[in-house]
């Protein structure tokens, strides 16, 4: 394979770097969208604060969509974040259809959550291996995905 920027990684750690933040990019890009469409669709008497915090998730995730994408290409590797791409490649499951219910939307976002953080934490050891600077921006999405998930936690914890 041939590269179109120049990277100080060999060949095979810029492989494993470029494959591991490639599909944390898809589920990132899944994550904003899904978080709008609940945006949208939200209902119930938390209504409000819960439309509120999908923002939150949303902006989150596209500014570590941007992070991720933009080490990619750092490291030489073209980062795809087209809708086909994401439809095909993505891990996250997916919202149901239609209106979304304050309760169970919470119980939602909080999958969401867990099985992105699931997915990156799979991921740390070979990139951590590979490319300490990678690892490090895998590791900042991980704090900010496990505070969110437990503000998520916390809206439905008794």
């Amino acid at each position: 394979m041939s590269y179109a920027i120049a990277s100080a990684l060999p060949d095979q750690a810029r492989k494993t770097v470029g494959e591991a933040l490639q599909e944390t990019l898809v589920d990132l890009i899944d994550l904003s969208l899904l978080a709008k469409q609940a945006h949208w669709n939200l209902i119930g008497p938390r209504f409000r604060p819960l439309h509120l915090q999908l923002d939150e998730v949303v902006t989150t995730a596209r500014n570590y969509t941007d992070l991720v994408a933009e080490r990619l290409a750092a490291i030489g590797v073209s980062p795809d974040g087209r809708s086909a791409t994401v439809a095909r490649e993505t891990g996250l499951p997916q919202l149901d259809e239609g209106w979304l219910k304050d309760d169970a939307l919470v119980g939602q976002i909080v999958e969401l959550h867990t099985a992105l953080i699931d997915r990156v934490r799979t991921r740390l050891p070979e990139v951590g291996e590979a490319d300490p600077v990678s690892e490090d921006l895998l590791i900042q999405l991980l704090a900010e995905l496990e505070k969110s998930a437990w503000m998520w936690q916390a809206e439905n914890a008794s």
